[in-house]
């Protein structure tokens, strides 16, 4: 007869067959939390656990936090004011050797506060940037490169929907969480900046020097950026001030961003309407990961996995950081073939208690995760952020971008070494925030 574990091993393996024959991520989970509950507890149980957890997630009013946000991105997208970030950081930064990959990055953190998806943001600046560093003569690897590793930033500068997920995975304040994504997500974008001065040094062909435009040019750019950006500073500053909740945050930024986009005639209600459907299409698929992970977690408790494999670790004497150290091995391992949004709902229920019960932090092990979630979407072969950047710059052979993005991987572990040294750079904004 099985064993409650095997039975968890089986069904892993399972969920991760389902993905490789492209089964959504989180029908996948639903199915295997599904029937590994009715094996080990009954169809009964197993009904019940499917009822109420669809239930539960689908009314949890923190998370209207998702559709709002995607719908502030898209709309910002829509009606144009992600290119005018981008124009605005090219102005002020694309004269300098690797300015235009540098402006790249900036816009990629600007357009990261308002969309919340990495695959958003790399395909929105993507489609500004590349022709321009083309245009310029810029490396195709550097080029490629900036934006696959820029962004990624979509994923830990909030709102991120990583966080969202990770707080309603851990019943974690998704302010607290958003709070602190902003200076890692400050540091992560000055380490990526940092990258391509270092590059263009060395190298100096892949990143030309541009004019530098007059100052009328550069004002001009940055007025025409900033209804977003005071979006930008309203949403994220009125959460932290405690003005707003982030669910309110995220409705006023919806609605300033529609409105400034119909006050400017930037929108045609037909555009408007087929927003709201890529903003509906995009929220069911994550509303599904999260009915699937409140499904699947249920069984993996049953199964004994999490607590056994915290027993072996504690067994094993390796001390907190020793525990850290082989979980980070796991996840760069993951990353190599998982999704991000899989690897963050699959190894959360596992990881979370593991590291808590070391003495972690929970809200600083979110950011950690996160940031190595954005390692795997450059780390080959899947490197989901590459593949984006693959359709947007399609006359680029694949290993050129992956070859462009390994500076910014590097960049990636040194701010991860960073906040692992000091923890206050994480913890600083949302401890001060709520004392």
């Amino acid at each position: 007869m099985m064993t409650d574990t095997l039975v968890g091993i089986l069904a892993i393996g399972a969920m991760f067959f389902f993905m490789i024959l492209r089964t959504p991520v989180g029908l996948a989970m639903l199915i295997v939390g599904f029937f590994g509950t009715w094996i080990l507890s009954g169809y009964r149980s197993a009904g019940a656990l499917l009822i109420s957890e669809t239930y539960s997630a689908t009314s949890n009013y923190a998370l209207t936090v998702m559709p709002l946000f995607i719908l502030m991105g898209n709309l910002s997208s829509a009606a144009g004011f992600s290119r005018r970030l981008y124009e605005a950081a090219f102005a002020w930064v694309g004269w300098l050797r690797g300015g235009l990959a540098s402006a790249s990055v900036i816009g990629c953190a600007a357009f990261a506060a308002v969309s919340g998806s990495s695959v958003a943001t790399a395909v929105t600046i993507g489609r500004v940037a590349l022709p321009e560093m083309k245009r310029f003569g810029y490396s195709d690897s550097l080029s490629t490169g900036a934006i696959a590793a820029g962004g990624t930033l979509g994923f830990l500068i909030p709102p991120s929907t990583g966080f969202v997920i990770y707080a309603i995975l851990t019943e974690e304040s998704i302010g607290r969480l958003f709070m602190a994504g902003i200076l890692p997500g400050l540091l992560l974008t000055g380490l990526f900046l940092s990258t391509i001065a270092i590059i263009v040094t060395l190298k100096p062909g892949q990143g030309p020097k541009g004019s530098l435009p007059d100052s009328a040019n550069r004002l001009t750019a940055l007025l025409r950026a900033a209804p977003l950006l005071a979006v930008i500073v309203i949403s994220i500053g009125g959460i932290y001030l405690g003005v707003f909740t982030p669910v309110e945050a995220a409705g006023v930024g919806a609605v300033l961003v529609a409105g400034m986009a119909f006050a400017g005639r930037l929108i045609t209600l037909r555009e408007f309407g087929e927003t709201l459907m890529q903003t509906v299409r995009t929220a069911a698929m994550l509303y599904l990961i999260i009915i699937g992970a409140n499904v699947l977690n249920p069984f993996l408790a049953l199964t004994h996995i999490p607590s056994t494999l915290g027993e072996s670790l504690m067994g094993a004497g390796l001390g907190p950081y020793g525990a850290l150290a082989l979980v980070v091995v796991a996840y760069l391992f993951l990353g190599m073939f998982m999704d991000g949004l899989a690897m963050l709902v699959v190894t959360v229920p596992i990881v979370f208690p593991l590291l808590t019960g070391m003495g972690f932090d929970p809200i600083w092990l979110g950011v950690i995760i996160v940031i190595l979630i954005e390692m795997g979407m450059i780390t080959p072969p899947v490197g989901l952020n590459v593949f984006v950047v693959k359709s947007v710059a399609a006359d680029v052979p694949i290993m050129s971008i992956f070859k462009g993005v390994f500076p910014f991987w590097i960049a990636m572990l040194i701010c991860l070494i960073l906040l692992v040294a000091f923890p206050s750079i994480v913890l600083l904004l949302p401890n001060s925030m709520f004392g």
